[in-house]
């Protein structure tokens, strides 16, 4: 009787033992279950690289054309573009945003066919910031890289997008500049000029 009392005992404290671990491990498989309904929170997560690479960073573009200084005023004289012809050919690099304001670096090469037939080299850079429907204002400072000219631009444009054209133009323009310059020889009477300028080419 006592050996069967001992092993009675001994059994019941391994089945009483079992329970605990068989609840113990039935407790711990809905963390292995929280564990992987994790896992579609990781692929949401993945899920927003490709849309984090597809904002768009600053584009660079640019524009060629050539610009008329139609009408002068400078000295207290009037000249137009018949009395004094000059021509200019100006190429443009523009980056832009994300936003409606585009930074435009411009070089403006001109001709002067009067006088002593000067060509000149503008440095043009400036602020271009779009009004929608095809619509831009902006502003540039000129420096006259070959005499003591310097100055600014105020302009208007309107351009218009070159349709079904796969090519490497994309809309062409016109534009109405302004240029104030002020000329400042060593040695030469001071001068300041107000220019009338129309200005048309294409942009890439």
């Amino acid at each position: 009787m006592r050996i069967a009392s001992i092993v009675l005992a001994v059994l019941a404290t391994t089945l009483a033992g079992r329970a605990p671990l068989a609840q113990a491990q039935e407790s711990s498989a809905p963390q292995v279950q929280a564990q992987d309904s994790s896992a579609p929170q990781v692929q949401a997560q993945g899920s927003r690289v490709p849309q984090a690479q597809a904002k768009k960073g600053p584009t660079v573009g640019g524009h060629i054309g050539f610009v008329l200084p139609l009408v002068t005023h400078s000295g207290g004289q009037t000249t137009s573009l018949g009395d004094q012809f000059a021509v200019g050919f100006p190429v443009g690099i523009t980056v832009k945003g994300s936003g409606r304001t585009a930074f435009d670096l411009e070089f403006v090469p001109q001709y002067n066919a009067t006088g002593q037939r000067l060509t000149t080299l503008t440095v043009h850079p400036g602020l271009i910031y779009s009004l929608g429907h095809g619509w831009a204002a902006g502003g540039r400072v000129a420096f006259v890289v070959d005499n003591a000219t310097w100055g600014f631009t105020p302009l208007v444009n309107k351009s218009w997008p070159i349709k079904h054209n796969n090519g490497l133009f994309k809309a062409y323009f016109v534009e109405a500049d302004l240029p104030v310059r002020f000329s400042r020889p060593v040695g030469a009477p001071a001068s300041n000029a107000v220019t009338f300028a129309m200005h048309a080419g294409v942009s890439f």
